[in-house]
């Protein structure tokens, strides 16, 4: 796999080269439009607003739109004079727990490999910031776009994780309620919580909808007929919570034969609507 992008981390004095590699993939299905009369392949042409015509990819500028319909172009030249410093370094500018940082600022992960002849000062910082717990939160230019970073420490390699810009982040406001939880409820909900509990395994995920569409193609390419296999849930109403919380643990229980039994919860003196 070829390197991204190839620079520095930097900190204080300390320069160690590396290089940047995907850390995920998009595994989504590709679909294509297709003419259902001949099932010929549809194709995406520019068209001007202005005159109608098809323009060519190398006709076209850049515009930015700074009033409504009121472009103004933007040459490569343009953006080269105000590309931001720093090109080929991830320069760290603080350590901090990662866990004061809101999982919303993380974007994409990155795998960051040690370059030519810095292993030993990779494994210097890794350690480093695995022994004090932090991360690092860094600038990188990233294809000409600065990007928030966050370095950090997993097992033996060190990633980075593309992050949001406070102004990118949608602040959205809470709606009012008046609904009250009572103890009885949080405990038997808490009850349930603790018995779905186990260790993480990434393994013990996947994709069903993608699994499902691809099982439907391979139908459809081997002529067999496709079959419905997805049973719709319907809506229903919750009349009383804490029937559903006592049966759900009931559930739990009866899915681990020879688990300690478990006190179930209290019943609720009135129902929920």
């Amino acid at each position: 796999m070829r390197a991204i992008w190839n620079g520095m981390i930097t900190f204080g004095l300390v320069n160690i080269p590396v290089g940047l590699y995907p850390a995920t993939e998009d595994n989504e299905i590709a679909m294509h439009l297709l003419h259902e009369k001949d099932g010929g392949r549809i194709k995406n042409q520019r068209v001007c607003t202005i005159c109608g015509n098809i323009v060519e990819y190398e006709d076209l500028v850049k515009g930015y739109e700074y009033e409504k319909d009121k472009y103004v172009t933007i040459t490569d030249e343009d953006l080269e004079k105000v590309k931001v410093e720093a090109t080929e370094n991830i320069v760290i500018e603080d350590f901090v727990l990662e866990s004061e940082i809101d999982p919303m600022y993380f974007e994409k992960p990155y795998y960051l490999l040690p370059g030519n002849k810095s292993e030993a000062a990779y494994a210097l910082l890794r350690d480093a910031m695995e022994t004090a717990g932090k991360i690092g939160i860094a600038r990188v230019v990233i294809r000409t776009r600065e990007r928030l970073s966050a370095l950090r420490p997993n097992g033996q390699l060190l990633m980075l994780d593309t992050m949001h810009f406070p102004d990118e982040i949608r602040e959205i406001e809470a709606p009012t309620s008046t609904a009250k939880v009572g103890k009885r409820e949080v405990d038997a909900a808490k009850m349930l919580i603790d018995a779905m509990t186990s260790k993480f395994d990434a393994t013990k995920y996947h994709d069903t909808y993608k699994e499902a569409v691809e099982k439907m193609v391979h139908d459809k390419v081997e002529g067999k007929e496709v079959v419905h296999t997805v049973s719709e849930s319907k809506p229903t109403e919750v009349i009383d919570l804490m029937k559903y919380l006592k049966d759900s643990l009931n559930a739990r229980k009866a899915a681990k034969p020879g688990a300690a039994e478990e006190e179930s919860p209290p019943k609720a003196a009135a129902k929920n609507r």
